[in-house]
């Protein structure tokens, strides 16, 4: 009988722990219609903390930022959102929604203004970069810091990788380039992003890549690919308005970057010490997705980070 109490103490003890720690840290998942698309976001950590807000890459979705999350959502509020087209959001058909990055930054921006954030922090990376420096520039005022991986503002950051791409913009009938451009959302491309210029292969699960060819295997997403592909050179029509931004609002500003990127090399990291003064710079012994073999050190560094910024 004695026994029986005892174990059901504890039980009922357990229970209370995990429920305290699930309001507290634990990932929730969200859907929202915004513009009237239906956008996936995760989301963790206590609503009073500090939030920031992560956005994902190419070709991946808020999964990328699966660990990260996991580590810091003790302390800050963390967003993650998956694009149009991208995760587990809606892929709305070609001919109703255009996939620019003007247009996804617009439903990103509407999304943390749905949300009720009033202040927050950018996760900047690949994609996410040009989609949150939009969103930075036009609301100055609502940024605490960005933090920036693997992810371009400048033209020193387009080096041998981009080849293809600058074919492209300049005549996207090419089938030849296109056919190029399309094995990056391959199997074989995708791998490769995720192995490109990491020294121990055996942090990288390969859930990343299946995981991204799942959702890249939807009908018409090969062609959202390429549309994006062709885009990008808004982006880099940008550049000079996002570093005057740079320049005259001085965000305060974390660098995280996997040196070996062959996408992204450490050149267009080096790049944003020609502009901003208030830099935290940290380059790490790996690839494109920095996150899959540094999310301990790159935590870390984080923490740091925001906790001056928001102590100061």
């Amino acid at each position: 009988m004695k026994n029986i109490i005892y174990t059901a103490i504890f039980g009922f003890l357990f229970t209370i722990q995990i429920a305290k720690g699930q309001n507290k840290n634990s990932t929730t998942y969200h859907t929202i219609k915004i513009n009237g698309t239906e956008i996936f976001y995760r989301e963790a950590g206590n609503k009073n903390a500090p939030t920031l807000v992560l956005l994902h890459g190419y070709p991946t979705s808020s999964f990328q930022y699966r660990n990260l999350i996991d580590n810091l959502s003790d302390k800050y509020h963390l967003i993650a959102p998956d694009y149009p087209g991208y995760g587990r959001s809606e892929q709305p058909a070609m001919a109703n929604f255009a996939y620019t990055f003007e247009n996804i930054s617009t439903i990103m921006e509407k999304l943390i203004d749905t949300l009720g954030v009033q202040k927050y922090s950018l996760y900047l990376m690949d994609y996410g970069a040009p989609i949150g420096f939009r969103i930075a520039e036009k609301n100055p005022t609502k940024i605490e810091s960005l933090i920036i991986q693997n992810g371009n503002a400048y033209d020193e950051g387009l080096e041998t990788f981009w080849e293809p791409f600058k074919k492209y913009w300049k005549n996207v009938n090419d089938k030849e380039t296109e056919k190029t451009l399309a094995g990056f959302h391959s199997m074989d491309g995708l791998k490769w992003q995720y192995m490109h210029g990491v020294h121990n292969a055996t942090l990288i699960s390969n859930d990343n890549w299946e995981m991204d060819m799942r959702h890249l295997s939807r009908p018409e997403n090969n062609a959202i690919q390429l549309a994006m592909f062709y885009d990008y050179q808004s982006n880099v029509k940008l550049y000079p308005k996002w570093q005057a931004y740079f320049r005259k609002y001085q965000p305060k500003t974390l660098i995280v970057w996997g040196k070996n990127d062959y996408i992204f090399p450490a050149s267009g990291a080096e790049a944003y010490k020609k502009d901003l003064k208030n830099i935290d710079f940290h380059l790490y012994d790996t690839g494109h997705f920095a996150l899959e073999s540094y999310s301990d050190e790159m935590a870390i560094a984080i923490r740091s980070f925001l906790n001056n910024i928001n102590h100061k």
